[in-house]
């Protein structure tokens, strides 16, 4: 509420009376307006209400699951990986071996059969 210079009184006291009030009033609105300023631009006006929270923790433990099925896929194919690597090596014999095709009708033994028939017969 402004004065007049009608209305201001005449007394030096008075008139010092009426400053300093003035000024406790001006410090009581300068920190009401900092603490309205905290409130809006300060960490805590940076928080999210409760549901956008549960929102982003729903997302990150469907991200995480997501990860941990991953990691089974990864460890599962990583078991695989040896055995498919065995099975593809047991192609047939090396290029520089002879191949010996055995057949039920055929009257020559295969190589193997032979050696295992001389060792047998070796051994009586």
């Amino acid at each position: 509420m402004a004065m007049t210079a009608d209305q201001l009184p005449d007394d030096p006291d008075a008139l010092k009376a009426m400053v300093l009030a003035r000024d406790v009033e001006n410090a009581r609105l300068i920190q009401i307006i900092k603490e309205l300023q905290r409130h809006r631009f300060g960490r805590r006006a940076e928080t999210l209400p409760e549901d956008q929270l549960l929102l982003g923790l729903e997302e990150a433990e469907q991200i995480e699951a997501a990860g941990d099925e991953e990691q089974a896929q990864t460890a599962l194919g990583e078991r695989q990986a040896p055995v498919a690597k065995r099975r593809a090596n047991r192609g047939g014999l090396p290029p520089h071996l002879p191949r010996v095709r055995w057949s039920s009708t055929s009257r020559i033994m295969p190589a193997r059969a032979a050696a295992m028939a001389c060792i047998g017969s070796a051994r009586t």
